[in-house]
């Protein structure tokens, strides 16, 4: 995106935070952005190949492409589609045959020599037709993408088009076979037009060429969003009401439409096969990218023998991720658990010894699993492929047994973790993830450094109060970067900081705080209480129950469930990976505690203020260091 571009597009009204990367990216690139990236595309044919270098290459960085991405509401796969801000939206098919393939052409249909026999097949002009029909019609669904007056209204708001690329027939030998009677000539490119040597802006204006609808205007960043929400439903952060379901075609939609940012669909899209890991700061989509692969991997080896497996450590993620794959119908192919409990399961399941309740149990399992894995008890290998959540919570050993877990056919492991929340000291990663089997290095592992989960305001107290976390870091190491998150640029309500004589004021006066947010419009299930310890759980419980406030006391394992509209009463350490649009934090000026480390107090009230989305608040009755520094 030029200089030029960037000022007409990009103001204070139509910035969006998932456009960020790419504006971010503009000033240091200038390709197109090809999704997924080209290593990791799956190319049907060479002249598909070099069509895609010359897309990206030929095309100026403000255009987006798509290969072979399921469109639409009918799921087609168009080879390509382009996108471009005041251009608009280009369906593009691609065919490699040869002159001599193509036995008779019709507007219809075409007669192709296939080994040997004739098949007939759609006219390619009318396939890029059918695919970019579909879309468009669903597109002008949306009342924010169609022309609200004027002799179009009701059409979309911006230009659209398709065409046809023959990557081994020349101009030459198009016309001369009259197979222009077929396909009108200004609907094509041919081999001899998109040569490596070719004039960008005459390759261009081939590709402009083929817009037959061109009324409309140039689309705002937040319209392009909601054109990516339409098209790929794969990338929306939330899927309100069944817009593609046959049987609920008036269903409403959204006023805003939460999608990836450009590098989150690049990357979840073009992850690949082999070791993977995503370094990414609190708020970053590394669940969310965690759980369209998981979806991805599960609907493209709907015929593979083994399950996938999602681990992670603490039980309430787990039961939210699982609540997902429930949902999308996903869960006898994925099966989502928290380490200890996939210990007990299998240690049931090979008739190994589980053992019995005591201060080392949870230890004691997972030696127990590992020996029997040692000693081929309990099998490696049982998974097509195993995707880590919350990695900085895993200790050696325990990544050791998971990554055997993995079917060698496959080799399909994915690592997700962020240091800055690794909250429990005795696990933190002071070894080498190759060291535990984990091969991942270059570009096999990745940094997201944006925050999309909190505004500015949240993110800057959170920050604030955990700052030595980023103070010395050194990304050069590609284990255990330090990377301090960069917000998005989404402002909201600066965070409450309010100072009471006691806990127990404290926790009055967060009952009535949210009792306000409820009157405002918040369900209880959108709040939680997090906590520093039990005793303060039990304070908050007392005033929710004394104003009758709904509420869910997560103190065991069993006691969260994600879908309940109750606030949450939860510890901060066991938010980690979880959101609510409102977060109360209790009892912040008591840490850290007599004897606790500040540097890991500050750890975790890094993960639990991060947890809110839209309001935090922070009450403090004591005068520890957090309690001074956020006076």
């Amino acid at each position: 995106m030029s200089g030029k571009h960037v000022a007409s597009l990009v103001t204070p009204d139509t910035f969006t935070a998932s456009w960020l990367f790419a504006v971010l990216s503009s000033l240091v690139a200038s390709l197109a952005t090809l999704i997924p990236s080209f290593s990791t595309c799956s190319f049907d044919s060479t002249g598909e190949r070099r069509l895609a270098e010359r897309l990206e290459q030929k095309l100026d960085d403000d255009y987006l492409l798509w290969h072979n991405v399921p469109i639409g509401p009918k799921q087609t796969h168009p080879d390509f589609v382009m996108l471009h801000p005041r251009r608009g939206l280009l369906i593009l098919e691609t065919k490699d045959w040869r002159l001599e393939t193509i036995q008779q052409a019709t507007r219809q249909a075409w007669d192709i020599l296939v080994h040997g026999q004739i098949k007939v097949v759609m006219n390619p002009l009318a396939q890029a037709r059918f695919c970019a029909i579909q879309v468009v019609n669903s597109l002008e669904r949306d009342a924010q993408l169609i022309q609200s007056a004027g002799p179009y209204q009701g059409k979309l708001a911006f230009p659209w088009g398709h065409g046809v690329v023959f990557t081994r027939i020349t101009r030459k030998q198009f016309d001369d076979a009259g197979l222009g009677e077929a396909i009108a000539p200004n609907y094509v490119i041919c081999k001899d037009e998109m040569l490596e040597d070719a004039d960008p802006e005459v390759f261009q204006q081939r590709l402009w060429d083929m817009f037959s609808h061109s009324f409309g205007g140039a689309l705002s960043l937040p319209q392009i969003d909601r054109v990516r929400w339409n098209m790929f439903p794969q990338v929306r952060v939330q899927t309100q009401g069944a817009l593609f379901d046959d049987d609920d075609a008036d269903a409403e939609l959204p006023d805003i439409m939460r999608v990836m940012d450009l590098q989150q669909e690049q990357l979840a899209r073009s992850l690949g096969d082999g070791h993977r890991v995503i370094h990414g700061v609190a708020g970053s989509g590394k669940t969310m990218i965690l759980g369209y692969r998981a979806e991805y991997l599960a609907k493209a080896n709907t015929s593979a023998s083994k399950p996938i497996l999602i681990l992670c450590y603490n039980e309430p993620l787990a039961v939210k991720l699982e609540s997902i794959m429930h949902a999308k119908g996903l869960a006898e192919q994925v099966h989502v658990r928290n380490f200890h409990k996939w210990c007990r399961q299998q240690l049931v399941t090979y008739g190994q010894t589980v053992p019995k309740q005591g201060a080392r149990m949870f230890d004691e399992m997972v030696d127990n699993v590992i020996h029997a894995v040692d000693r081929k008890h309990i099998p490696s290998g049982q998974y097509q492929a195993v995707l880590i959540d919350e990695g900085h919570d895993f200790a050696p050993e325990w990544l050791k047994l998971v990554t055997q877990m993995v079917d060698p056919t496959t080799n399909s492991l994915l690592l997700l973790y962020d240091d800055a929340q690794s909250i429990y000291k005795n696990k933190r990663l002071k070894f080498s993830l190759k060291s535990v089997g984990i091969d991942a290095i270059g570009r096999r592992s990745v940094i997201l450094r944006i925050n999309y989960r909190n505004t500015r305001q949240i993110l800057q107290v959170a920050t604030a109060v955990a700052s030595n976390l980023f103070a010395d870091g050194d990304e050069s190491d590609d284990d255990r970067p330090q990377v301090k998150p960069i917000g998005c640029g989404r402002d909201g309500a600066t965070p409450l900081i309010i100072r009471l004589p006691t806990l127990r004021d404290e926790a009055i006066k967060i009952a009535e705080l949210l009792s306000d947010a409820h009157q405002e419009g918040h369900a209880w299930g959108d709040m939680a209480i997090l906590c520093k310890d039990w005793d303060t759980m039990d304070v908050c419980a007392a005033a929710l129950l004394r104003r009758k406030l709904p509420f869910n006391l997560r103190k065991r394992s069993g006691e969260y469930n994600p879908s309940a509209d109750t606030i949450q009463i939860m510890t901060m350490k066991v938010s980690k990976g979880l959101e609510f649009p409102v977060v109360a934090l209790p009892g912040v000026g008591h840490m850290p505690a007599a004897g606790e480390d500040e540097q890991e107090a500050a750890r975790v009230f890094y993960v639990a203020a991060t947890r809110a989305t839209q309001r935090l608040v922070i009450t403090v009755s004591g005068s520890s260091s957090f309690g001074q520094r956020l006076a």
